[in-house]
């Protein structure tokens, strides 16, 4: 049966402690540009050039009891998907229903997709077969529907990519480039060059003028690495080039609104809400599209906004960091509210000090909750939005921080996470989101949606299992955490 439909944001509910770490790789020479990287990052072909070399990594030794504690209960939530929703986008755990992500009546497996590069990680290879014998059987974009194309790309084109390139399917890539195709035409059709936030699989009308700057921003790496791997050049040109007429919208203060009218080119929102959605990973794909490609122009972007940032958004509360919501304009004070999925984007760049920093801000509401908010007033920690739909951010940003410093209380913290949300969201049929985190106990919903395979359980694993099956000192992983370059196939 068919699920009733979970509201949800289809705006970007992508990272903010990423912005300063992820980046923490190519620490050691943050502002300096290999001569080899800079010569490859603006060909005349527009092709995409090589990445920079990447630092070593400092994870200490594996912890093999907690990596397969983890992967235990990723299977615990596959097998509700397997049981209720199989072939469908999402599954409702507790009712056992599912429902589509994109388009009611037309489900593309979602879930499935996402999930594949992380069954991958974790060695679950009969997972990994059924999921290429169902997409192979299966997956059609041809369809006359509208899809999001920010969602679209991040889930569906990164999945796929990361799919391929563990295991080799030519089917995968195949299916990748005709979605691909179908998207750049919110980005061709529009007279800026920003795309349209929908696009018609079959019909290829765009709708959406109005779009976050997150949607605008968020392609170059799954365009980009789709250009390589097809020899084709036009989705790194396309994501350039929305990124190009964003940033020259900037104002005077190097800062930028949130909302832009891609027809006109005019803002209509002239909010800076950086590190907050909706316009977090528009940077952190600037400092992505350096660290994979060597792309001087989005290092020297990302370098742009990363000093106006830090110049007129951090604030101290209570020896707490946070983030200002300001007219990108004046630099005007207009919000003090936090995201949770802020926690991320500070880990870009190679700031580990400032990410380091945040990151202890929300260990602080963690402590308070036991599981994170949507939304806070960072000012008194007090919750906004009470709701937790399976955010990764916080287990994101441990990751990378671990990373980085090689610091042990990151693992510390991402374990107390991992048992929050086995405490909390589990149910008999896999996991849920939790609608009011505040009350004792927590209220469960009915939705456990399909970025949470992708996500939440991989960057947990990864930190703790030491996998030989990712790369882990030239890994890099996408803002829903598809792989687009470090797998390692089996012989």
């Amino acid at each position: 049966m068919n699920g009733a439909s979970h509201p949800r944001d289809m705006v970007s509910r992508r990272r903010a402690v990423t912005w300063l770490t992820a980046g923490g790789l190519a620490a050691a020479t943050r502002l300096a540009v290999p001569a080899q990287a800079a010569a490859a990052a603006a060909t005349p072909s527009g092709m995409p050039g090589a990445a920079p070399t990447p630092a070593p990594s400092r994870l200490g030794p594996p912890d093999p009891v907690k990596a397969d504690a983890i992967r235990t209960e990723f299977l615990h939530a596959w097998g509700g998907y397997k049981r209720f929703a199989w072939g469908h986008d999402e599954v409702l755990p507790v009712s056992g229903g599912y429902q589509e992500f994109f388009a009611p009546g037309h489900p593309v497996g979602l879930s499935i997709v996402e999930a594949l590069d992380t069954h991958f990680v974790m060695g679950l290879d009969d997972e990994v077969a059924q999921c290429v014998a169902w997409i192979e059987s299966h997956l059609d974009f041809d369809i006359d529907a509208d899809f999001h194309v920010f969602e679209a790309n991040i889930r569906l084109v990164g999945g796929l990519i990361s799919g391929y390139l563990a295991t080799g399917r030519r089917s995968l890539l195949t299916s990748c480039t005709d979605l691909a195709d179908r998207l750049l035409t919110a980005f061709t059709s529009s007279p800026t060059g920003m795309p349209y936030s929908h696009v018609n699989l079959r019909t290829g009308e765009v709708s959406g003028t109005s779009v976050p700057l997150a949607e605008i921003g968020t392609n170059i790496l799954e365009f980009g690495v789709l250009s390589q791997l097809t020899g084709n050049p036009k989705y790194y040109r396309a994501s350039k080039l929305a990124y190009r007429a964003a940033i020259q919208r900037r104002s005077s203060l190097n800062l930028l609104g949130t909302t832009m009218n891609i027809e006109t080119g005019e803002w209509t929102d002239s909010t800076d809400a950086a590190p907050n959605p909706p316009a977090d990973s528009f940077y952190e794909y600037l400092w992505g599209g350096w660290a994979m490609f060597g792309d001087t122009d989005c290092l020297g972007w990302f370098h742009m906004f990363d000093a106006a940032f830090k110049k007129y958004q951090v604030e101290w509360v209570d020896g707490l960091l946070w983030f200002k919501q300001v007219d990108f304009n004046t630099g005007e004070v207009l919000g003090r509210q936090q995201s949770e999925l802020a926690v991320d984007n500070l880990s870009e760049g190679g700031d580990n000090t400032l990410a380091a920093d945040f990151y202890r801000s929300w260990t602080a509401v963690l402590d308070k909750y036991a599981v994170i908010p949507e939304e806070i007033d960072y000012t008194t920690l007090a919750v906004v939005s009470p709701a937790n739909e399976l955010r990764p951010e916080y287990a994101n940003c441990a990751f990378d921080l671990y990373g980085h410093t090689g610091d042990p209380f990151y693992r510390t913290t991402a374990w107390r996470y991992f048992e929050n949300l086995r405490t909390y969201h589990r149910v008999a049929n896999g996991y849920t989101i939790i609608t009011d985190v505040t009350k004792r106990p927590m209220v469960q919903g009915d939705y456990f949606p399909a970025y949470s395979f992708a996500e939440n359980f991989k960057w947990l694993y990864l930190t703790f299992s030491d996998t030989p099956r990712f790369d882990y000192r030239n890994g890099y992983l996408n803002t829903e955490a598809k792989v687009l370059r470090g797998l390692r196939r089996r012989a």
